[in-house]
């Protein structure tokens, strides 16, 4: 059965009222992939800018680095958490974007040795590193749940509209 982008997809409501058979369609979900397009379009184009920031904050003056309240440990980890984030958003490989952000935690690390203020330090890289890590695994369990949602959903339609055609009627009975 080939679903095209005018297909309506029909799935049961999870609460039934009165034990009728009420469903509902799924189709401004296919009319809303321009607008991903676009979202993710400009979460790409912000992703440039948020690396330069990073850069800054991380190899300029220390007083120009945000800092929090909670030590430099949970800057480092949230920092890096949140940024794998978006960037998983706008690309959606997940592993890709978090080991490059590790690296960039090692690099940036690695070069704050050479500025006068600020020095190199080793639990600083696995703080970031592991805020990147953690970022994309979250995220590539949010994919692989959806993506295992859908595919369960799409065969329950394909086997209801298999049953309807074998039997002529919806109840299976």
């Amino acid at each position: 059965m080939a679903l095209d982008a005018g297909t309506a997809l029909e799935r049961p409501v999870l609460s039934v009222p009165n034990n009728e058979a009420y469903y509902f369609t799924l189709r401004a979900i296919t009319a809303s992939t321009k607008l991903k397009h676009r979202l993710r379009a400009g979460a790409k184009a912000c992703c440039v800018p948020i690396v330069v920031l990073l850069v800054i904050a991380a190899l300029g003056p220390e007083k120009w680095a945000p800092r929090t309240h909670l030590g430099w440990q949970f800057d480092h980890f949230i920092g890096y958490f949140g940024i794998t984030l978006f960037v998983c958003f706008a690309w959606p490989r997940p592993f890709v974007a978090g080991g490059v952000f590790a690296a960039i935690a090692a690099l940036l690390e690695v070069l704050q040795a050479f500025t006068p203020d600020r020095s190199a330090y080793l639990p600083a890289i696995f703080y970031g590193a592991a805020g990147a890590l953690v970022a994309a695994l979250i995220v590539e369990f949010v994919i692989r749940v959806s993506r295992w949602r859908l595919n369960r959903e799409v065969n329950v339609t394909q086997a209801r509209s298999k049953s309807l055609a074998f039997n002529g009627s919806a109840n299976p009975a």
